[in-house]
């Protein structure tokens, strides 16, 4: 078969004419979204001196999924996510004569060990942010948003998030309690020494009075009106789970499927009950490390963190400190400054 006649593009204009078409045929998020993630790309092109689309090869597209791993200090599964987006590109670069057909599938994506995953994963910011933007544009005031929101926000549980009640969020002093109530079988992990109040920042407030005001069900259970609702009563840490499973699955959010399936077709992202099987997506718990390493991150001590969270700080430096080295060595840095 004679192959196709390329016309040579830089990495860069490539990069603007995809996402200009992107533009006309998905949303804002998830233009913002690839753009985001492409941007390494491009910055690796830069680096390697690589100003043609024509000329990449399997083997450059090894490379660049090594260095990036190491440069975003990735693990698989954002790895998987941003990799995933770079094969869409190239897919549709074939299209345009930009870059050679099938270039896309010389991608290896690497293999996620579930496993493993659910005890090491954490949400990293920058996607939690992304997940936040489409939730504040797209879903506003929804329950998904104030449960993701306010379980980024506060680095709750899942525990804790189905303890509480309207009650318990105090909008004129902007704080949230967590209350240890056994006896309607709303617990914290801590029991009564968990019980903690939270601050809560403007944004946030102003979303949970908004949802409670318009959109949460006006419902009561046990004579306790629950803050996560549905419109049986309060909804439960399983039903919880496979929302956040859903939530953060990177085709719901607008970021696209890693695997280039069609949203309509996948059976993770079109049956609720079926969400937690994704590869791409995260557990709640990853969203509680992923907070709790953007705390330590935002120069939160460890000790205010641990307070917030309801963790020890010996805890929370063994099993939820997430900082790498670099990450920890910049902070000092900024610490030094100041002496």
């Amino acid at each position: 078969m004679q192959q196709k006649q390329l016309e040579p593009v830089e990495p860069k204009e490539g990069v603007e004419w995809y996402l200009n078409e992107k533009e006309h045929e998905n949303s804002p998020a998830t233009v913002k979204a690839h753009e985001y993630r492409l941007n390494h790309f491009i910055r690796w092109c830069d680096q390697n001196s690589i100003d043609n689309l024509n000329t990449l090869t399997g083997r450059d597209l090894h490379r660049y999924k090594q260095w990036r791993r190491d440069d975003g200090d990735l693990n698989n599964v954002s790895l998987q996510t941003q990799l995933g987006t770079l094969r869409v590109f190239l897919k549709w670069g074939a299209k345009v004569d930009a870059v050679a057909e099938g270039l896309h599938d010389k991608i290896l994506m690497p293999q996620l060990n579930k496993g493993e995953n659910e005890r090491d994963q954490k949400i990293d910011p920058e996607m939690a942010f992304e997940i936040i933007n489409y939730l504040r544009t797209y879903k506003y005031a929804s329950r998904d948003h104030v449960l993701f929101e306010l379980m980024w926000h506060t680095a709750a549980r899942l525990g804790g998030m189905h303890s509480l009640d309207v009650d318990d969020y105090h909008p004129n002093e902007s704080y949230i309690e967590f209350n240890h109530r056994p006896e309607t079988d709303t617990r914290l992990k801590n029991g009564f020494d968990g019980e903690r109040p939270v601050a809560l920042g403007e944004d946030v407030c102003t979303i949970l009075d908004d949802y409670i005001s318009n959109t949460r069900y006006e419902v009561t259970s046990q004579e306790r009106r629950p803050l996560i609702a549905s419109k049986d009563g309060r909804l439960s840490k399983s039903t919880m789970r496979q929302h956040i499973y859903r939530i953060t699955h990177p085709c719901w959010h607008g970021a696209g499927c890693p695997d280039g399936k069609d949203e309509l077709e996948c059976e993770y992202s079109s049956n609720v009950d079926k969400a937690g099987g994704c590869p791409f997506n995260y557990n709640p718990h990853a969203i509680r490390r992923g907070s709790l390493t953007y705390h330590l991150l935002q120069d939160w001590s460890k000790e205010n963190t641990s307070e917030r969270a309801d963790v020890s700080p010996a805890v929370l430096e063994k099993h939820y400190d997430r900082r790498t080295a670099i990450e920890k060595l910049d902070q000092r840095r900024q610490d030094v400054k100041k002496l």
